[in-house]
């Protein structure tokens, strides 16, 4: 699972309050990627979830390239009193699947979260309705808003997050054609034939 979205809207949070159930204020920017590991019960199966966390700075963003291939679900998180952060939502997507190729794009699970719930309200920029409406066009993605600071909704959405990833995982299965005799008991006669 990857998290996506611009510098500052507290995918370190929200990955360090899914797996540690702790939040600090003091997190420094993610430089290239991290990841945490935990295991999750999805539908009676224990599961090891992969969360990598990535740099939302520009500047580190070529980075991410490496990291976007193999995921099986891309979690996208703005800041809900950051306009800016809504609004590049859709370049983070598109990259997304530009860069990871994942097979079949128009059914590659997606999650949003809109992150930041706790702040005082006046300073939301924007709204639930807005931020839906965004996921509907999109083929209905998922939307959580959550509060790492305060664990709202963070379970929840995570839970959805391993669902989806896990429906994404495609079991391979080689199928292999008839085999092909080689040690052959019919003897042939070599002679000439004049």
């Amino acid at each position: 699972v990857i998290i996506l979205g611009e510098s500052g809207v507290g995918k370190t949070s929200l990955m360090n309050q899914y797996v540690n159930k702790k939040f600090s204020n003091q997190y420094k920017a993610t430089i290239g990627a991290d990841f945490l590991t935990k295991e999750v019960l999805v539908d009676d199966r224990l599961v090891t979830m992969q969360i990598w966390d990535t740099a939302g700075q520009e500047r580190f963003q070529s980075l991410g390239v490496a990291f976007y291939r193999g995921a099986d679900c891309c979690v996208l998180v703005f800041d809900v009193n950051n306009a800016k952060s809504f609004e590049t939502l859709e370049s983070w997507r598109d990259e997304f699947l530009i860069q990871a190729s994942p097979r079949g794009p128009e059914n590659f699970p997606f999650v949003v979260i809109g992150n930041k719930i706790d702040m005082e309200e006046s300073k939301r920029m924007i709204s639930q309705k807005r931020a839906m409406a965004w996921c509907q066009s999109k083929g209905n993605i998922p939307y959580f808003e959550t509060s790492a600071k305060e664990a709202i909704n963070v379970e929840q959405a995570f839970q959805t997050i391993a669902k989806n990833a896990l429906q994404q995982e495609v079991e391979v299965e080689i199928d292999f054609p008839d085999p092909i005799k080689i040690d052959s008991d019919t003897s042939k006669d070599f002679g000439c034939a004049c």
